[in-house]
C-alpha cells in the first residue's frame, strides 16, 4: 500500500483534522493519519474567548460552515445537540490548605472568579473531546481528506524530493509519500521519536506531573461556598480549579453526566502526596478538601486513571524543509489557564495561510522559520507565566494578581480581534507588545522572589500598574473583590486603548450578541 499526496497530516484530534480539511479546501490532495480508532478518549477540553473567535475565523475563511455553530454554548446547543459539551461561563479559582476545614470567606480572599460571557447564548465551551474529534473526523472526511485509523507509523523518510512515512495496518505494510508532512500527534509524538528531535530547556519552570480521568455521578457546588452576594456566573458553569500549595485541581463539568477531573502538581508535591498511585491517592486528596469531599461523594472513575510523568515539554525543533509540528505537538505547557486551545489555533491558522500564501513559492522555508519562531516564543511566555503561578500557589494574592495579567492580556487581544484590529495584539499574551510585554516578563521573573509580605503587596500593585493600559475589563476595579463580571461599560470606557470610540465599541458588542433580545 504506497500512495502520494501533497500533504500527509499525522494524528486526527481536532487540529490534525481541521489543518487537513483546509489544505483540502485550498485544493491539495491531503491523507489523515491515525494511530488509533475514533471517538476515544482525550482530554485538553476547555475553550475560551480566543479560542472560539479563532476558530470561527478560520471555518469562515476556509468555508466550513458546519464547524462555526461550535463557537458558542447557544448554536452548539441548536445545531449539534447530540455533541458532548459543557458549558463554561468562566474561570473558578478556589484556594485550600489541604486538610483544614473549610472556613467563611465573605471578602472573596480565596477565590477569583473572572466571567467570560454575560449569559449562556455566547457562553464558551468544553469540548468533550470523544464526540467532537469524530465530527472533526468526518467532516475532514466529508472534505475529501483521505483518511486511514489504526496506522501505526513509525518512520520517516526525506529523499529531497518527497517524504516516505512508513508503518503498519493492521498486519499489513503501508508507506505513504508526501511533498509535506504536519505533525499534529501532541507531545513527544511521531516526528519527535523518528527525527530524534532533542527538547530544549523551559527556563525557571518546575517539573510537573499530572493524574486526571472521567467521571460520573459528580455533584456540583452551586453557589453553596459564595458568601458576599450573587456571584458573576454559576460557579460551575466554568473551568472550576482548585489550588493549593504546589498544585491545582480542575474540575470540567459536561451536560451529558461525565466529569472531567484531575490533579497537576509539581514533582515534589506529586511525591508527597503519592499522586502516581492512582486512584487511591486521588481518593485521599479529594477528601483532604471539604467542597471537593461532598462534590465527589458518590463519583465513579468510568475509566483507569492516566498519570502523565512528565506533563511540559518543548521541542527544540519545530519545522525542517518538509515537515512542521503544530504547537500542540511543538510543546505543551499546563492545562492551568486553559492556553492550549487557543496556542493551538492560532498556529493552525498561521499554518493554514503559509498553505493558502506561500506554497510553492521561494518565500515558503521563511515563512515556515517565521511560523516556527512565533510558536516557539508563545509557548516561552506561556511557560513564564505558568512557572510563575506555581511558585504562588501558597499565596493566592500574587497568584491572583499574576492571573490578571493573563486576563487582561487575553480581554484586550479578543476586542482587538473582534475590531478587527490585528495589529494591536499580535502574539498571545501579548509577549511581544512594545510596552506590555517587557513590563510582563519582569514582574514574572519577580514572582519567583516574593519573599515578604511587603514585597508581595508591593508586586499586586505592580500588577495592576502594568494592567491599565490594557485593561478593557474592569480588572483593576478593586471595589469587585475578585468577582470579575462581564460589563458592557468597562469595554465602553475602554474604547479608547483599542483605538476604538464609544460607537465602535457599541456597535461590537451589539454585533456579538451581547445583549440579548
Amino acid at each position: 500500500m504506497s500512495r502520494t499526496y501533497d500533504i500527509a497530516v499525522v494524528g486526527s484530534g481536532f487540529a490534525g483534522s481541521l489543518i487537513a480539511m483546509i489544505a483540502r479546501r485550498l485544493g491539495h490532495s491531503v491523507v489523515l493519519l491515525e494511530r488509533g480508532k475514533h471517538p476515544r478518549f482525550a482530554i485538553g477540553e476547555s475553550s475560551t474567548p480566543l479560542s472560539n473567535l479563532l476558530l470561527e475565523d478560520i471555518a469562515t475563511r476556509y468555508d466550513l460552515q458546519r464547524i462555526r455553530p461550535l463557537t458558542k454554548w447557544g448554536t452548539w446547543q441548536e445545531q449539534y445537540p447530540e455533541i458532548g459539551c459543557g458549558k463554561k461561563r468562566g474561570f473558578t479559582f478556589y484556594h485550600h490548605q489541604l486538610g483544614h476545614p473549610h472556613t467563611p470567606d465573605p471578602d472573596n480572599q480565596r477565590q477569583l472568579l473572572v466571567a467570560a460571557s454575560p449569559h449562556d447564548s455566547i457562553a464558551d465551551t468544553h469540548w468533550f473531546r470523544a464526540d467532537f474529534d469524530d465530527m472533526f473526523v468526518k467532516e475532514a472526511q466529508h472534505a475529501g481528506v483521505e483518511y486511514c485509523d489504526e496506522t501505526k507509523l513509525d518512520t520517516f523518510l526525506d529523499d529531497g524530493d518527497l517524504v516516505t512515512l512508513g508503518g503498519t495496518r493492521g498486519e499489513q505494510s503501508v508507506t505513504f509519500r508526501a511533498r509535506f508532512v504536519v505533525d499534529a500527534t501532541g507531545p513527544r509524538g511521531l516526528l519527535h521519536r523518528a527525527l530524534h528531535l532533542p527538547e530544549s530547556s523551559l527556563p525557571n519552570y518546575p517539573a510537573t506531573q499530572a493524574l486526571f480521568n472521567h467521571f460520573t455521578n459528580v455533584g456540583r457546588l452551586d453557589d453553596k461556598h459564595s458568601t458576599s452576594g450573587t456571584p458573576p456566573y454559576p460557579i460551575d458553569d466554568a473551568a472550576v480549579h482548585h489550588v493549593f500549595d504546589g498544585g491545582w485541581i480542575w474540575v470540567l463539568q459536561f451536560k451529558n453526566g461525565i466529569t472531567s477531573a484531575g490533579v497537576a502538581a509539581t514533582d515534589k508535591t506529586f511525591s508527597r502526596l503519592r499522586l502516581a498511585d492512582g486512584e487511591t491517592a486521588w481518593k485521599e486528596l479529594i477528601q483532604s478538601i471539604p467542597a471537593l469531599r461532598e462534590q465527589f461523594l458518590h463519583a465513579k472513575a468510568v475509566r483507569p486513571f492516566t498519570h502523565i510523568k512528565q506533563l511540559s515539554f518543548l521541542s527544540e525543533a519545530i519545522h525542517g524543509e518538509r515537515w512542521a509540528l503544530l504547537p500542540s505537538a511543538a510543546g505543551f505547557i499546563d492545562p492551568l489557564l486553559s492556553t492550549g486551545f487557543p496556542l493551538t489555533l492560532l498556529g493552525v491558522r498561521r499554518l493554514a495561510g503559509i498553505l493558502e500564501n506561500d506554497w510553492d513559492t521561494p518565500r515558503f522555508q521563511s515563512s515556515l522559520q517565521g511560523y516556527a519562531s512565533q510558536t516557539r516564543g508563545e509557548l516561552l511566555a506561556t511557560a513564564r507565566l505558568i512557572s510563575s503561578l506555581y511558585a504562588n500557589m501558597d499565596n493566592f494574592p500574587a497568584f491572583t494578581a499574576l492571573s490578571l495579567l493573563y486576563f487582561a492580556a487575553a480581554s484586550y487581544s479578543e476586542t482587538a480581534f473582534r475590531l478587527k484590529k490585528p495589529q494591536l495584539a499580535q502574539s498571545f499574551l501579548l509577549h511581544d507588545h512594545p510596552s506590555f510585554g517587557p513590563a510582563c516578563r519582569g514582574l514574572l521573573e519577580r514572582a519567583h522572589h516574593l519573599n515578604t509580605q511587603q514585597e508581595s503587596d508591593r508586586f499586586i500593585e505592580d500588577v495592576l500598574q502594568t494592567i491599565d493600559p490594557i485593561d478593557v475589563a474592569g480588572l483593576c476595579n478593586r471595589q469587585r473583590r475578585n468577582w470579575y463580571p462581564v460589563d458592557a461599560d468597562d469595554l465602553i470606557r475602554s474604547a479608547h486603548k483599542v483605538d476604538a470610540t464609544r460607537e465602535d465599541v457599541i456597535h461590537l458588542l451589539q454585533s456579538c450578541g451581547f445583549y440579548q433580545s
